[in-house]
């Protein structure tokens, strides 16, 4: 079994008895909202201690799950299994990907830093068919090469610069 150091938050119960099917693992659950099943200050002084790591669902709410958490916890780290290989049941979530994809999730964490800021605009974006008509395979490139997760334009930019990527990586990924 695969041990993990940091602590997991997921949304629900069936992700955590997934989870724990093949990790060592502390597991903690949110059921379905940032601030339930435990408290804001725990999870800070977990952060403090041993780390955390978020792996919800690649939805609407597993986002805004997501963002809710990094908010009051900037050094959270992230992982992200790809909507595409996480659908079983007419379900998506991280209990509906394989193994394979949730280990992959955990061996690519990222963190994004809000104190120091890259410089791409969304004009940038445009001019590299990252947003906008015909777009959706140059941003998918974009979003596998840095385990972003699913990204609309504007989560695309915000991520790409917490991550300080220049305008020349990414032309040189897309050119690639």
């Amino acid at each position: 079994m695969n041990k993990i150091k940091e602590v997991i938050v997921v949304e629900g119960q069936s992700d955590k008895r997934f989870l724990e099917s093949f990790l060592n693992a502390d597991i903690l659950v949110t059921n379905g909202s940032a601030n339930d099943g435990f408290e804001k200050d725990f999870l800070i002084n977990l952060a403090n201690t041993r780390g955390v790591i978020i792996l919800t669902d690649p939805d609407y709410p597993g986002e805004k799950i997501r963002k809710e958490i990094e908010n009051y916890l900037p050094t959270c780290k992230h992982a992200f299994v790809r909507k595409e290989k996480s659908i079983a049941h007419n379900k998506v979530g991280v209990a509906e990907a394989s193994k394979e994809e949730v280990m992959r999730a955990l061996n690519n964490l990222v963190t994004f830093s809000k104190n120091i800021i890259g410089n791409l605009t969304i004009k940038d974006l445009y001019n590299l068919k990252l947003i906008g008509e015909n777009s959706k395979n140059n941003r998918q490139k974009i979003v596998d090469y840095y385990k972003l997760g699913h990204c609309n334009g504007k989560t695309l930019l915000k991520r790409l610069n917490y991550l300080q990527i220049t305008k020349t990586e990414l032309e040189n990924i897309l050119n690639d």
